[in-house]
């Protein structure tokens, strides 16, 4: 797809995914407006850690996705509409569930009805693997059955469903994508990389984890952002929910092994239980079919686990250290 000078807008711009789709659009020439979550000091997120060049490229627009009216303006006529915005962290989930169907579920319904009519060309609704819950049959293909295993999830479940429906009942030209567990710079501390990475940047002797017997597919954020850029170049991905992940699995003790040797810190393990999830919340096993996203794009991931755990930890020591205090438990 040529990028250049395409109207593209994209929501939850400030945040970790977003803020490397955002730079990635720029690069491309894209116009690419960006919304973020309102915030009185003017505050852009993750954006403001951009090269002061590609943040004049930007068009920043404060905002919130729950207001219906104010997303029916932004969303232009023409527009390649990327949906990053949501409430993500599974712990907080439990704590405040009505806040995370006001924001994933209505503020997805209000970014696919401005799309409907406003005629955007195109839209991505990015969904979750959590969606899966824990494996049934490993890799998961997007044919697995959908389990809600936390209210996030659940939401995560309902903002497809809407989006589904809007495909079949508008014929409205998006696509579904569900990353599995995407790392990298400027990533929330509440994930487990840049929670084990900054206990290791610590002088305790230790990091703090809850259960390292689930695994999880691991996909630098680099890698994500070129698959959702050629999935909104494939036109036969319209209408298709898209699985993003590398095919490869790997335990939390194991991270935690290999980042120990890029980091050359040697530390124990200390099992902590506030960071476990409820028995049946939990999921166990996480691992991807990607050959759809394959067979549609071509798409293969050019990073992989080491390199990115390289990057991500050298992140850590030059520049995003100080956004990280490695005694505070995340949620």
């Amino acid at each position: 797809m040529n990028m250049s000078n395409m109207p593209v807008l994209v929501t939850g711009a400030c945040g970790f995914i977003g803020s490397h789709l955002t730079e990635a659009l720029v690069k491309q020439g894209a116009k690419t407006r960006a919304l973020t979550f309102y915030d009185a000091r003017g505050a852009s997120g993750w954006l403001s850690d951009l090269p002061p060049d590609i943040r004049k490229s930007i068009e920043l627009i404060s905002g919130d996705v729950r207001d219906t009216e104010q997303m029916s303006r932004i969303v232009q006529e023409g527009d390649t509409v990327f949906h990053l915005a949501a409430l993500i962290g599974i712990p907080y989930s439990y704590m405040a569930p009505r806040s995370y169907v006001e924001t994933n579920i209505t503020g997805t319904l209000n970014i696919l009805e401005a799309c409907r009519q406003k005629h955007a060309s195109r839209l991505l609704v990015t969904s979750t693997s959590e969606v899966y819950g824990s494996a049934l049959s490993v890799p998961i293909s997007e044919s697995h059955p959908l389990q809600a295993q936390s209210p996030y999830s659940a939401t995560k479940i309902a903002a497809e469903k809407l989006a589904e429906s809007y495909i079949r009942s508008f014929n409205l030209p998006a696509t579904i994508v569900r990353p599995f567990n995407t790392f990298g710079p400027r990533q929330s501390a509440r994930a487990v990389i840049p929670t084990l990475l900054m206990q290791l940047t610590a002088a305790s002797g230790e990091v703090c984890l809850g259960d390292i017997s689930t695994t999880r597919d691991f996909n630098y954020v680099a890698d994500t952002v070129d698959a959702f850029l050629q999935i909104a170049a494939c036109d036969r991905a319209v209408g298709q929910t898209v699985n993003i992940g590398t095919g490869l699995e790997i335990s939390i003790a194991q991270l935690v092994e290999t980042a120990r040797r890029i980091s050359g810190r040697q530390v124990r393990i200390k099992f902590d239980e506030q960071r476990v999830r409820p028995s049946t919340s939990e999921v166990k096993r996480l691992c991807a079919d990607a050959t759809l996203l394959k067979a549609l794009t071509g798409w293969t991931p050019s990073f992989g686990l080491e390199k990115g755990l390289r990057l991500t930890w050298d992140w850590l020591m030059t520049k995003g250290g100080a956004s990280y205090d490695p005694q505070r438990y995340y949620f």
